[in-house]
């Protein structure tokens, strides 16, 4: 089994922490990880803020940087969903623009093969006992990605319910919306920050020490909102969690 790392842009340039746990975890669980360094932003920004076309290149480039893998991983349902769900939409439409097929094959060799951690973990693997150890009450918040759009379902919750010393307090609201949306979080901070006041509150509602989530981009959203709020309370990527052991720790 040849398994490629995709790490995606948010964790590359400001969560590398969980890019590393999850090669650290794989590794532990038997998968030989590769990270094919060709690989660049996933055209989720360009493709959601309407720049259609300047997402396509990067379609093409991305399926190049994975070729030859048999899965492709990543810690992040929206960058998984934009492959998955969004992939197949742009090569769709270049082909009614009359721009040729080579988008339809890049999207036949990528899509099939690219899978969200959990669902790679637990479908994939047949695993949710990973061997993780984390003595903390954490609460679990699922992104829209990966709840509305992958489907991830329990998944998570399965993983997290089998790691030994977790209490998991039950998150109020827990389908909700975060605010974050990417570009929306810029273009209506207010609602934005409305939205996430929610989340925080019944957050800080499950007296949890840890709220973790499997997206960084909605983490650091509601990070930053527990900072400035002086909570006590951290926000933490699951993998993170689940790559814990009592001999290495979470930083």
């Amino acid at each position: 089994m040849r398994v490629a790392l995709f790490a995606t842009c948010v964790n590359d340039a400001i969560y590398p922490s969980t890019a590393v746990a999850t090669v650290r975890l794989l590794e532990r669980l038997g998968v030989t990880v590769d990270f094919p360094t060709a690989q660049t932003c996933c055209g989720q920004p360009q493709y959601n803020t309407g720049y259609r076309r300047e997402a396509e290149p990067l379609v093409q480039r991305m399926s190049r940087a994975f070729e030859g893998y048999d899965y492709v991983v990543a810690p992040s349902g929206s960058c998984v969903a934009m492959v998955r769900d969004n992939y197949p939409r742009i090569a769709r439409k270049a082909r009614a623009e009359g721009r040729g097929d080579t988008l339809a094959e890049a999207c036949a060799s990528l899509v099939p093969r690219t899978y969200e951690l959990t669902e790679f973990l637990v479908d994939v693997l047949g695993v949710t006992d990973v061997g993780a150890y984390f003595p903390h009450k954490v609460t679990y918040h699922p992104s829209c990605h990966g709840l509305r759009t992958l489907g991830l379902g329990e998944r998570p919750r399965l993983l997290l319910q089998a790691v030994q010393g977790l209490e998991l307090m039950e998150l109020p609201g827990a389908e909700e919306c975060c605010g974050f949306g990417g570009t929306f979080a810029v273009k209506i901070p207010d609602l934005s920050a409305a939205i996430g006041a929610d989340k925080i509150r019944n957050s800080l509602s499950t007296g949890a020490g840890t709220l973790c989530g499997a997206d960084n981009s909605c983490l650091m959203h509601l990070e930053g909102m527990l900072r400035r709020q002086g909570a006590p309370q951290r926000a933490l990527h699951l993998v993170e969690i689940l790559a814990s052991t009592q001999e290495e720790p979470p930083a």
